[in-house]
């Protein structure tokens, strides 16, 4: 059975790099650089939802199910940081090889942790692998797969 990986992404916004693109002034709050963010965002496009690089991950939650049974649980701890977060997903997807599951992964959740990955520098060899190296990953199309979960 070819393990299956069901995720999603909680995020909030970036102020950071909100603080930074907009040249805003150190003593503006958190709530107040997001509001900015959000506000700048409506005038826009007529949503408030910020764009991937503007996003902080928070929170990754997963199922997971193989021969050894089926898990539910969130990544990491309540103290750690974004980088441990995302390390955390790409380490069981180094072990497993899982089938990927999502309701809006390529649309937003990969994207994301492919930005704050490379914020971070961090590496995820088996999830970049295109079968290159090995022949029986490259034509095993569950590998790799995104699929948009949907419900009945």
């Amino acid at each position: 059975m070819t393990p299956i990986l069901v995720f999603d992404i909680e995020t909030i916004p970036n102020v950071d790099s909100i603080r930074r693109l907009d040249n805003l002034p150190a003593t503006l709050t958190d709530i107040e650089v997001a509001e900015h963010a959000f506000a700048a965002r409506r005038k826009k496009v007529d949503n408030d939802f910020l764009p991937h690089h503007l996003q902080h991950i928070a929170a990754i939650s997963c199922v997971f199910l193989d021969n050894t049974g089926f898990r539910v649980r969130s990544l990491g701890t309540t103290t750690d940081s974004e980088a441990v977060l995302i390390q955390s997903f790409f380490r069981v997807i180094e072990k497993y090889t899982p089938q990927l599951v999502s309701w809006n992964g390529g649309g937003f959740d990969l994207p994301v942790l492919h930005y704050r990955a490379l914020v971070h520098g961090l590496t995820a060899s088996r999830y970049w692998d295109l079968g290159n190296d090995d022949r029986e990953f490259r034509y095993n199309t569950t590998s790799a797969v995104i699929t948009r979960a949907t419900l009945t």
